[in-house]
């Protein structure tokens, strides 16, 4: 499926011949592919640095009061960044690398405290999330799952329903009221947190459609750091999803 045919406007072809190439320097997946392992090492770099500051504390109690504000901290600047990307596009030069950097802050942070509770855990995290990543990239490739348009459209559906899902969770939780199939480890959660990854995988594979179609309709140069700020927040989502969902098995025992 050719993504710049479809009416979202993330993917349209109508954006992407809103700048013209005037300097003859247009993306490739080449390009993107370069940008995404620059964003991977300063998101590594990043989670490096707090997970050192939590592991340095001479107590976990301490390490959690350390820790406690820059995974905060962390979380909110990179969302607020993630959404400056996506609508100032032409800056995501600058911000990508910033939100690599941050959102690595945040994950040594949250890596930090699930390792202190399941020691391994993100090891196994780590490794099944980049399992994951290649072979989805394997299953696009192949053209074993192919990006139609309902595809397309029911990942996309998918992907909103958990957003909005939740959003009611946290607004709940405000309140004192906890979602168990959220936040807790029976096998109805277990099996919620299963699809939510199974559907961040399938967003991989929209990351890589976009990346290929909008390199072949020569989208301008910096959206080689866009397509690779895409696979970042997903690969971040999913990588998230894994430690949870290995988390609630693991409390099980």
């Amino acid at each position: 499926m050719n993504l710049t045919k479809t009416s979202n406007p993330v993917f349209g072809k109508k954006f992407l011949n809103q700048e013209l190439v005037t300097d003859g320097k247009v993306m490739t997946v080449q390009g993107t592919i370069n940008k995404t392992l620059l964003l991977f090492g300063l998101l590594l770099a990043g989670a490096y640095y707090t997970w050192n500051i939590f592991f340095s504390a001479t107590t976990i109690e301490a390490a959690q009061t350390v820790i406690y504000p820059w995974m905060i901290g962390s979380a909110i600047a990179g969302f607020v960044i993630a959404i400056a990307t996506s609508f100032m596009r032409k800056l995501s030069p600058y911000l990508a690398p910033l939100y690599a950097v941050v959102e690595g802050l945040f994950l040594g942070a949250i890596s930090a405290f699930f390792e202190a509770m399941y020691p391994g855990i993100v090891l196994q995290s780590v490794g099944l999330t980049m399992a994951v990543f290649f072979t989805m990239l394997f299953l696009y490739k192949t053209q074993i799952i192919k990006v139609t348009r309902k595809f397309f459209m029911g990942v996309m559906a998918a992907t909103f329903g958990i957003g909005i899902f939740y959003l009611i969770g946290f607004i709940l939780s405000l309140f004192g009221i906890q979602v168990g199939i959220l936040y807790g480890n029976s096998l109805m959660s277990i099996g919620l947190s299963l699809v939510i990854v199974v559907i961040a995988a399938l967003n991989l594979v929209l990351d890589f459609a976009f990346i290929d179609d909008a390199a072949q309709s020569g989208a301008p140069k910096y959206m080689e750091w866009y397509g690779a700020f895409g696979l970042m927040v997903t690969l971040v989502w999913l990588y998230i999803e894994i430690l949870r969902l290995l988390a609630k098995i693991s409390s099980r025992n």
